[in-house]
């Protein structure tokens, strides 16, 4: 039997909405970006913007969206303001093609604005320069009678865009990135960039990018992510307000569905591991101020043999990490050819449960996919939205998530799996985080159920309080693990909501197999 247990007086944190944060990049994209109708969609409206999108964006409910990537190493922001027909078109040096600049900072911004989401926008720490870096912050923020400020204002924005959020460099420490940068030189360079930065607006937020290389590359490069980290604390702490972490679930196309949930342990070891390396160097250099960390991209990745593994010839492997397979195993999005089922809605709502259970130092989060959890074909204009699968965790989440995130005890049945060459044994089957609405008195308790093949009989039991009566219960499901939404069923995986009846200390739930819950219930 398995049982999970609620103190709703043992609160870990405050949960920052900024966790529900979205992603966007430009460099091939820029041709269509999916938002806009720059491809000639018959779904936008007056202002530009995919009008059958918008609901889509309603319902996310990003409060942020960072401007960033690989792209970003070796983008000059000039080349993407004032009018769209004088802007430059570039040869773009992370994805090799032709990028017209047709969407630029004041498009970006305005999309944010439409939207009430705080832009993030990330500084080209590749191959440009701080003196770039400052003129942009002055661009967008400037208040006086300067060149820049008024530059802005003559293209049309009279009022400072006030960005908060400015990401320096992207995955800086990957051999892949344009302006690759050892530890040490990042650290000097984040220095300079963020003192420039910070004298141009000092209300600025800056998030440096601190790890994406988790795992020694085969050929070009060991991981160094536990002395970057110090070296970037010790030299810049007192400048840096986010350390930003990019991580990927990363199984092979073959792995078994338990590889694909045992994902979630790794990645809570290393936020823990990197919580207790910010806090150490933090308390032994004196940095009063806290340094949060901020999830930038995080997704999963499916690729043959795993991150580093050996592709096949007739397998391309996209941008984002998203393979695009032979035409006989074509995924929903035709053109597109991804593989979003519902293994990527299970392992969404784990990645969701990791953040709530560390809100205290998690205080940013970037969902990669959010161009394609809004369920547009990019390469088909004509095509009108089709909501993936892991559009439906991140909704529920973010429409249901409390103000604070508790402590959970929970126990029960456990599997055992293999990720990354390492074993784990004794992993609970049910993945479970928990929040409070204290003003609307209503605990939420998110479960994930991690076994293909059993439901799961489980009690909810409070040591404090009482359940007065009604849960809302959500159910994201589908008929098996491969279930896709596709044009011809677009229904496969979707929330399911209904509704019991709880009163007093406990009540009794079975979670379906391979199934996201929500159970939304009234306390006191």
């Amino acid at each position: 039997m398995n049982h999970i247990k609620i103190d709703l007086e043992r609160i870990l944190s405050d949960i920052d909405r900024n966790i529900f944060g979205g992603y966007f990049e430009l460099g091939c994209r820029d041709t269509n970006f999916p938002l806009l109708d720059m491809g000639g969609s018959p779904h936008a409206d007056k202002s530009a913007l995919r009008g059958d999108v918008r609901t889509s964006i309603e319902r996310m409910n990003t409060p942020v969206i960072r401007f960033g990537g690989n792209f970003f190493s070796a983008y000059h922001w000039m080349d993407g303001v004032g009018p769209r027909e004088k802007r430059p078109a570039r040869h773009d040096l992370a994805w090799d093609c032709t990028v017209p600049n047709n969407f630029g900072t004041n498009e970006f911004v305005q999309l944010c604005h439409t939207f009430n989401m705080e832009p993030y926008l990330n500084v080209n720490c590749g191959d440009g320069d701080m003196r770039e870096a400052a003129d942009w912050v002055e661009y967008c923020n400037g208040k006086g009678d300067t060149a820049l400020a008024n530059m802005r204002r003559e293209h049309g924005f009279r009022e400072p865009h006030k960005v908060k959020y400015w990401g320096i460099g992207n995955e800086v420490d990957g051999p892949w990135q344009i302006g690759f940068k050892t530890p040490y030189e990042y650290a000097r360079a984040f220095t300079e960039f963020a003192k420039v930065m910070k004298r141009t607006d000092s209300s600025i937020k800056l998030i440096a990018s601190a790890v994406s290389l988790w795992e020694d590359h085969p050929t070009l490069l060991k991981s160094e992510w536990v002395e970057r980290a110090q070296l970037m604390l010790e030299q810049a702490g007192e400048h840096i307000d986010y350390m930003a972490f990019h991580r990927y679930a990363h199984p092979a196309l073959d792995d078994p569905f338990e590889t694909y949930m045992v994902s979630a342990a790794s990645y809570n070891e290393h936020l823990t591991a990197y919580e207790g390396l910010i806090r150490a160097v933090s308390l032994e250099r004196g940095i009063k101020h806290n340094i949060a960390i901020a999830v930038d991209e995080w997704g999963i990745i499916r690729t043959p043999g795993g991150l580093f593994g050996t592709v096949p010839i007739n397998v391309n492997i996209d941008k984002r990490g998203f393979t695009h397979l032979p035409a006989e195993k074509v995924a929903p999005f035709p053109g597109l050819t991804m593989i979003i089922n519902l293994e990527n809605a299970l392992i969404t709502a784990l990645h969701l449960n990791a953040f709530i259970r560390h809100a205290a130092s998690i205080r940013m989060a970037n969902f990669t996919a959010t161009a394609e959890a809004l369920g547009i074909d990019a390469t088909h204009p004509d095509k009108p939205v089709l909501l993936p699968t892991f559009f439906y965790p991140f909704e529920l989440y973010n429409r249901t998530c409390g103000q604070l995130a508790l402590d959970v005890l929970w126990y029960g049945e456990t599997f055992a799996a293999t990720y990354k060459n390492r074993a784990y044994k004794g992993l609970r089957t049910l993945d479970v985080a928990a929040t409070l609405d204290e003003a609307k008195k209503q605990l939420v308790v998110y479960v994930v159920n991690q076994s293909e093949q059993e439901a799961m009989e489980t009690t909810i039991s409070l040591t404090t309080g009482e359940f007065t009566g009604s849960v809302q219960v959500s159910v994201i499901n589908g008929p098996d693990i491969n279930a896709e939404n596709t044009y011809e069923k677009p229904n496969q995986v979707v929330t399911r909501q209904t509704t019991v009846k709880a009163a007093g200390k406990s009540f009794t739930f079975t979670f379906e197999p391979h199934s996201v819950t929500a159970l939304a219930c009234a306390v006191k």
